[in-house]
């Protein structure tokens, strides 16, 4: 029998987040391991009257793929899936797998080269979302290689996803839709401003949002969700930061990152472990190294670092900032393969000003 927990999270996805409509082109995306939760919001676009198209993917595979596969194969573009970015009119994708560390072993710039490959993929699908032509959300389903990388066991972790998404309560939309009202109210006051300043012993960091635009992020496209962004202007970025938490990315922790900006550009960077993959991502393309996104993180239900970007960069008391591509609706310009998360606590002694008045301290909004 299906856990109740998973039913309600594919009826939010289809029915709150992405709204699927009668004759709507639907893909449906995840590893094999999420298999559970791919059936049943294959059941919820079948009952909303979607077509669904089914895009699984599998780690060994994806694996031998990058040690094996040749230049040309990896420039290659699967013409199906070009369709589908084209004239898709949903993207819902299923995050989750059997093993966190897949990657590992596999060359930083190998990475690199695919998701160069497969960039226009990416430029389509938020460019099309930013014309209101694609709508999309991503999520997470509990395994246990995310349980253990949480350190809990897997009820736990199923309690802690399922908990941080609401579908542990009988009315889920109905508490995305209060954080939805929250959060509004924020993304009102910015509206117009220009500078943005931030202080505390982990930042020193100035930058523009003159003209830019805050999004509401209340789970119409990542879920768990509760957080406000925006892409800053791209050469505005002076300063310092050092994230306080590890970022992960294919399968690999960054831990001890300090970034450097001057004119929106990283001049110096280092971390202090797998320095040599913050490095590659760094030098990826013209865009890698200016900021797509800088955001605050509102979701206080998220109180522990898990190890997973889509929960740990919504933590209620912190910010992040993602180097490389910018969301089109934002205003960012920033072109890049790369989009890469990094998280600023800012819960001590630490302060956010905008345009001269405190806006937020210590973790919580003053305004």
């Amino acid at each position: 029998m299906t856990d109740l927990r998973v039913q309600r999270l594919a009826d939010v996805l289809v029915d709150y987040s992405t709204a699927v409509q009668v004759g709507d082109w639907v893909g449906i995306l995840g590893d094999v391991t999420v298999l559970t939760a791919l059936r049943e919001i294959y059941r919820a676009v079948i009952q909303a009257g979607g077509h669904p198209t089914l895009l699984i993917s599998d780690e060994w595979m994806a694996r031998t793929f990058l040690r094996e596969a040749n230049d040309e194969q990896i420039a290659w573009l699967d013409p199906s899936q070009t369709l589908y970015y084209e004239q898709a009119d949903v993207y819902i994708r299923v995050g989750g797998g059997a093993n966190t560390r897949a990657m590992t072993q596999i060359p930083a710039k190998r990475v690199q080269q695919e998701r160069a490959a497969k960039r226009t993929w990416l430029d389509t699908r938020l460019n099309r979302a930013a014309q209101g032509k694609m709508r999309w959300v991503g999520t997470w389903y509990p395994t246990e290689s995310s349980a253990q990388e949480s350190n809990m066991s897997l009820e736990e972790y199923e309690a802690f996803v399922f908990g941080a998404m609401f579908c542990d309560r009988e009315d889920p939309v109905a508490e995305w839709n209060a954080i939805s009202a929250m959060q509004q109210k924020k993304v009102d006051y910015l509206k117009g401003k220009k500078r943005i300043t931030l202080q505390g012993p982990n930042i020193d960091l100035r930058l523009s949002i003159e003209d830019r635009v805050f999004i509401n992020s209340d789970g119409k496209h990542n879920m768990p969700s509760g957080e406000i962004f925006t892409g800053p202007v791209e050469e505005s970025v002076n300063g310092w930061v050092r994230f306080t938490y590890p970022s992960i990315v294919s399968g690999r922790a960054v831990s001890g990152i300090e970034l450097t900006f001057e004119q929106g550009q990283v001049v110096q960077a280092r971390a202090d472990q797998n320095d040599d993959l913050l490095q590659a991502q760094l030098d990826t393309d013209a865009g890698s190294r200016y900021l797509g996104e800088f955001a605050i993180g509102t979701n206080f239900g998220i109180n522990r670092f898990t190890g997973n970007i889509l929960f740990d960069e919504k933590i209620g008391g912190t910010i992040h900032m993602a180097i490389g591509m910018g969301y089109p609706e934002t205003g960012s310009k920033n072109k890049s393969a790369v989009h890469w998360d990094m998280i600023c606590d800012m819960r001590d002694d630490s302060e956010i000003i905008v345009d001269g008045e405190l806006f937020y301290k210590n973790g919580a909004f003053v305004v």
